[in-house]
């Protein structure tokens, strides 16, 4: 049975290459903002960082990147922050309706640091980065912590889930839950959207990498003469998918800009209280082979 974390608020997530999970307690002090900064990141650098430490091995569609930099010595690049276009663009548009979305509404796609990176880096970080996006005319931002576990096939926890504690540090508004679901999980704990299982169904641009995915965790290759349909639900036995039952994401809301121009922002969904419960509880269902 798949469980709910609630980690307490006073803890912040951190990323090691592997994409191991580790954290770090606010009250322990030690960031020095003199020795860090926040550029603007070329693609190429944000993607291999992303893609190498966290848990999802995948990289959203970028719009603005930016790189939180230790400067000590010489520049190393310790955290990514990524503003990247949604699935859906009501997720957006329902949030912000008087925003154009996709440039001034975007999705916190990612957020990632390094595990050597002190407590509190992420408020920098975060003020930083929404400082640089608001010159770009970004006005509102939509991001999401997802609050449930994810475990390899023989059980190894690659992603211990959390409740948004350094949004809720950062003053968003909380708007409540995303739509309940289901995510499919490979063996190694990684996800595969369903918009990424129906480019085989319907044989759309990007099904080969698809299959090759599937293919490298077990599946038999697909056959000529056999639909995608077919192939799949063989498939996803072979290669051990199994489906998580999701009571959906945490959803937090943020006006960008100066104090005039965050005023001007309307949000179309009400604020609700943070979730604040510590103790684990029941989620909607279980991981089921």
């Amino acid at each position: 049975m798949t469980r709910e974390l609630s980690p307490a608020s006073d803890w912040c997530q951190r990323w090691s290459p592997g994409r191991r999970h580790s954290w770090r307690h606010r009250h322990e002090g030690g960031f020095d903002r003199d020795r860090y900064g926040v550029t603007p990141l070329p693609e190429a650098d944000a993607k291999t960082f992303v893609t190498g430490l966290h848990y999802s091995g995948t990289y959203p569609a970028a719009v603005h990147r930016y790189g939180l930099w230790d400067v000590k010595t010489s520049p190393r690049l310790v955290g990514v922050a990524v503003l990247s276009v949604p699935t859906n663009r009501r997720t957006l548009t329902n949030a912000f309706p008087h925003l154009d979305a996709y440039s001034q509404s975007l999705e916190l796609g990612r957020f990632v640091l390094t595990d050597d990176v002190p407590g509190n880096g992420e408020t920098f970080f975060l003020a930083e980065a929404f400082r640089l996006a608001a010159e770009q005319g970004v006005r509102g931002l939509v991001s999401f912590a997802d609050p449930l576990p994810r475990t390899t096939i023989d059980g190894h926890t690659v992603f211990t889930g959390h409740r948004g504690a350094i949004y809720q540090a950062a003053n968003a508004d909380y708007a409540g839950r995303s739509t309940a679901g289901t995510r499919v999980l490979l063996p190694d704990g990684t996800t595969l959207s369903n918009r990424a299982l129906a480019k085989v169904t319907k044989g759309e641009c990007g099904h080969e990498y698809v299959e090759r995915l599937l293919i490298s965790h077990g599946a038999a290759p697909r056959l000529p003469d056999q639909s995608g349909a077919d192939w799949l639900r063989q498939a996803r036995a072979e290669a051990h998918v199994r489906t998580l039952h999701h009571p959906g994401n945490h959803r937090y809301l943020f006006r960008l800009g100066t104090k005039a121009q965050r005023r001007r922002v309307t949000i179309a969904m009400p604020a609700q209280p943070y979730p604040k419960d510590r103790t684990c509880r029941q989620a909607a269902g279980q991981v089921a082979a």
